[in-house]
């Protein structure tokens, strides 16, 4: 299903058209306010999370970073970021000082999150470094990660009470940091991948990612079960390979103990919308960052 894209101008009453890679739409589009953002239904029927992911338009920022950029280290104004996590924080009817954030270097690395830890990252500095994953059973607490073409990762634990958010980027998905998520989940609480909803979000997608050969041997070695690295890795021929991250990460959960009909996988690429979500890709790297929400609601 190919949508053509269209710009954001205040007082748009449709939402915006987007590219999708699926005719079955996987993720569904909202708007609060002026802020548009993405949901995925499986998520949304477990019941006890808020969630979205951010798409670029509904905030105040100019140039690069127009609008909706949630990054203060990309040479954005602070008080316009600052005024976006508002926005943000207003659509899902939390406070800033909710909001718990990932300081993401491409590790595997994953913080158990509580109460000493709300508003990092936003209303105080971090007391960590190198964490791409997040994981929490406080109710109330709202954990984000950060994309511009790398892959969110969503985990609930509905018998548990237990969510989990992570980035994986090419090198966290070759290092398996869904699995890595499940395990730390199943050690701190007691959760089990059959009793996980999961869900891999807008990312960049296998036609819009090119690699090269020390990246595609890195997965061959990793996903070398019998037809895997001919499922992930399309040669293009001079050492460069398309890269499917997206069925990368869904082996990971499946093979985890994920159930399949427990597991959304996003239509929507960052790449293919660059008007719509930022991408390092698409842009050079002349942008902004989204940002992936997941909370426990106060039930």
């Amino acid at each position: 299903m190919h949508l053509s894209i269209f710009k954001y101008w205040k007082g748009y009453s449709k939402l915006t058209n987007i590219k999708r890679k699926s005719s079955v739409l996987q993720m569904k589009q909202n708007r609060k306010g002026k802020v548009e953002y993405l949901t995925f239904p499986i998520l949304e029927k477990t019941g006890i999370v808020r969630h979205m992911f951010s798409t670029r338009l509904g905030g105040v920022s100019g140039g690069i970073y127009s609008s909706m950029n949630l990054s203060y280290q990309r040479g954005d104004e602070r008080d316009a970021v600052d005024e976006n996590y508002r926005r943000i924080a207003e659509t899902l009817e939390c406070s800033v000082s909710d909001i718990v954030c990932s300081d993401q270097t491409h590790t595997t690395n994953i913080r158990v999150v509580d109460d000493t830890d709300r508003g990092k990252g936003i209303l105080y500095p971090k007391d960590y470094t190198d964490i791409d994953g997040l994981v929490t059973n406080v109710k109330g607490i709202v954990l984000a990660t950060f994309y511009a073409d790398c892959v969110p990762l969503f985990f609930v634990d509905e018998k548990h009470k237990a969510i989990g958010l992570a980035h994986s980027g090419w090198r966290g998905t070759v290092a398996r940091m869904g699995q890595r998520m499940i395990e730390t989940m199943g050690r701190e609480y007691g959760t089990k991948a059959e009793d996980v909803t999961a869900a891999i979000g807008p990312s960049i997608c296998k036609d819009c990612y090119e690699v090269r050969e020390d990246v595609a041997e890195a997965f061959r070695d990793e996903f070398h079960k019998p037809g895997q690295s001919d499922e992930l890795l399309y040669s293009k021929g001079n050492g460069k390979y398309m890269l499917d991250l997206w069925k990368a990460n869904e082996i990971i959960l499946l093979e985890g103990g994920v159930l399949p009909e427990k597991l959304q996988i996003t239509d929507i690429c960052t790449c293919c919308n660059p008007d719509y979500l930022f991408s390092h890709r698409a842009s050079h790297g002349k942008r902004g960052n989204l940002g992936a929400f997941l909370g426990l609601i106060n039930l």
